[in-house]
């Protein structure tokens, strides 16, 4: 059990002011997120049919939760593990024009994470999605939606300040950009989680981009799905990628800290070639990648921003149970009570 105890913690709030902090960041933040991104709150399902292709891969080894429809011939359906798929299809099936996006509540199983400090069974975050123009699907125009999102990250932190002064701020100003290629040769000795650890540490929050292509050391620096974000289009030289991740330093855990993972989406060109990076063009015959192939849905941005993440991050939480219901390890749970840590 990999479980971080931080020395003589003890939370800033009781169960009933976390769970009123908790209400209070989650409508600021989809509010304000939605004014700066110009998006309308949709419904969402909690699951999709199987074989459509239309849940999200992950890395490709996690098992969905899975269940029969009684009263539909017994026909297979999957909880969602994340909306990457899903709201693409509902920005071409609901008329969205360009310029504009949606966001929902993404709520998902995911029955094969490594219970720890930051991962739960359960995954709750704010999935959107926004329509753009072809000459748009540039670094430079993710780069400025990193931006937006991060000073709504900020001007959340200050919110909580003002309602709670004991809990103080400590985020940046500024976010900064870093390609995984220059971080790999920044520390060639030192694991993907460890370089995250050594750049959040130093600069504070970082967006680093270019995740799920391999780096010069033949690997990766993380994994990625090949169906939705692009993230082998050529954008400079030696240098790939049109998505990554938000990640802060979290000085409660003393380890780097993903808010949030997002990318300009795979056209045509980019999920033909990253399927055939994958080995997986079998994926070609389904119901979501025919529709992406034949152009009938709409170029877009989007990515998700975890909600218990936000407000374990802004209420210095040191465990994510203490911000969401769920199950745990009775060990875990043990040895967390003893350390001042109460999971819901």
């Amino acid at each position: 059990m990999d479980l971080i105890i931080p020395k003589n913690y003890k939370s800033h709030l009781g169960l009933r002011k976390t769970e009123e902090a908790i209400k209070l960041i989650k409508d600021y933040f989809q509010v304000e997120l939605a004014n700066r991104l110009n998006l309308m709150r949709v419904s969402a399902s909690l699951f999709v049919r199987k074989g459509t292709g239309v849940n999200d891969t992950l890395t490709g080894v996690e098992r969905p939760v899975s269940f029969r429809i009684k009263d539909d011939n017994n026909a297979q359906a999957e909880v969602v593990q994340s909306l990457a798929k899903w709201k693409r299809l509902a920005l071409a099936r609901y008329d969205f024009k360009l310029g504009e996006g949606l966001y929902t509540d993404m709520n998902a199983i995911r029955p094969d994470e490594e219970l720890d400090n930051l991962h739960s069974i359960y995954v709750d975050q704010w999935d959107w999605e926004k329509i753009i123009r072809k000459e748009e699907r540039t670094l430079d125009f993710l780069k400025e939606f990193v931006k937006s999102i991060y000073k709504v990250i900020k001007e959340s932190e200050a919110l909580v300040f003002r309602k709670c002064p004991q809990i103080k701020p400590f985020l940046p100003e500024e976010i900064i950009f870093i390609h995984s290629e220059e971080l790999q040769k920044k520390y060639p000795n030192l694991t993907s989680p460890e370089r995250e650890d050594e750049i959040t540490k130093e600069k504070g929050a970082v967006f680093l981009i270019g995740i799920g292509a391999k780096l010069a050391d033949g690997k990766p620096h993380d994994l990625r799905a090949p169906d939705y974000d692009d993230w082998s289009t050529q954008t400079g030289e030696n240098t790939r990628g049109l998505n990554g991740d938000i990640l802060v330093w979290n000085p409660i855990l003393n380890k780097a800290f993903e808010l949030s993972s997002m990318g300009i989406r795979v056209d045509k060109k980019a999920l033909l070639e990253q399927l055939r990076i994958t080995r997986t063009m079998d994926r070609t015959e389904l119901q979501y990648h025919q529709l992406l192939l034949k152009n009938k849905l709409p170029l877009t941005i989007g990515g998700g921003i975890g909600q218990s993440r936000l407000c374990m991050l802004f209420l210095q939480k040191a465990h994510i149970g203490e911000v969401q219901a769920g199950i745990w390890p009775q060990n875990m749970i043990n040895i967390c009570k003893e350390n001042g840590i109460f999971l819901l």
